[in-house]
């Protein structure tokens, strides 16, 4: 059965890929976006799109939507340190208009892009949903309090809510790939090496108790990912908050990311090792058993060298 989705912050990289997906699976979607991150050209042929800002979600949101898929937040981990209030305001802020703009219009279900910056250092990996959550930064906290904010709002108010807490997005899917600005994700900063963009990536510590003292990530393909949500429109059950990891279950170093490029693209890729990031764990891996058992996930996509094929492909047509 088709439904119709509002998309927040649906230009943005993932949320791209979400609508994309939506649109194929034969829903109706709406597009809402200020564009402050995300590109007007990202958003799917096909969609509706709304140059807006979710705060003001209650000027377009009415009972003709059966749910929001919400992606609407800034994610630089080191820019919420610096600028902590932008995260405040627009994260949490921004989504408690949307829950009041929802709750409004009588729009009772909810999928909500949440973060393993929820955990923080974790006390042992892989990381389960009833690890202790204690953010290092205020990009984490931020998103950890739309969760609260989401459970309370699931008891009081009957919401049927689904959060899903992302390990390492990569990959591309068509024309809908990543494209920070600025960019921090290894992946693309290690393609733009590869281009010429940059003349070498830096190593950020190669000490670490990992096997070869660099830190280990959790990578899952963009794909894979839009798949979940769609399985979570499914899964949303009135009156209660489900929370998900999403993951491969198994981590690839930062070296291996580095040598999987070279093996991909062909070209060289210079290193340099730098210090450590503060706040950076050895080693982020998820356990995505709640997700297969309880949305029937299963990822597809989990080969390194073909999620670095699909980033390659996308930043190859991007940049021509």
């Amino acid at each position: 059965m088709s439904g119709k989705y509002l998309v927040t912050g649906g230009a943005g990289y993932v949320g791209s890929v979400v609508a994309q997906h939506l649109l194929e699976a034969g829903h109706e979607v709406t597009v809402l976006d200020n564009l402050s991150t995300g590109f007007r050209e990202g958003v799917p042929a096909g969609a509706s799109f709304i140059e807006g800002d979710i705060r003001d979600a209650a000027k377009w949101l009415d009972s003709s939507y059966d749910a929001v898929l919400h992606f609407a937040a800034f994610s630089q981990v080191g820019e919420s340190v610096v600028k902590p209030e932008k995260y405040w305001e627009n994260n949490v802020g921004g989504s408690m208009a949307l829950l009041a703009a929802m709750r409004e219009a009588g729009v009772r279900t909810l999928v909500f892009s949440s973060t393993a910056a929820t955990y923080g250092e974790p006390d042992e990996v892989p990381i389960v949903e009833t690890a202790r959550t204690s953010p290092t930064n205020p990009y984490g906290a931020s998103k950890l309090s739309v969760d609260f904010m989401i459970t309370s709002e699931a008891q009081a108010h009957g919401l049927g809510a689904v959060s899903l807490r992302y390990f390492n997005v990569a990959g591309a899917y068509g024309s809908c790939g990543e494209r920070h600005q600025p960019e921090s994700h290894l992946i693309p900063l290690v393609l733009q090496v590869a281009q010429g963009k940059r003349d070498a990536i830096s190593v950020y510590g190669d000490d670490y108790p990992t096997p070869d003292g660099t830190c280990v990530r959790d990578y899952i393909h963009v794909a894979d990912l839009a798949d979940a949500h769609l399985l979570a429109l499914k899964a949303a059950t009135p009156g209660e908050h489900l929370i998900c990891n999403l993951g491969n279950g198994e981590g690839f170093s930062v070296r291996q990311v580095i040598e999987t490029v070279r093996q991909v693209t062909g070209h060289p890729i210079p290193e340099v090792v730098a210090p450590r990031r503060g706040g950076d764990p050895a080693t982020l891996v998820a356990s995505a058993t709640r997700a297969k058992e309880r949305l029937g996930w299963n990822p597809s996509r989990a080969d390194l060298a073909g999620i670095v094929a699909d980033a390659w492909a996308f930043a190859q047509n991007v940049s021509n």
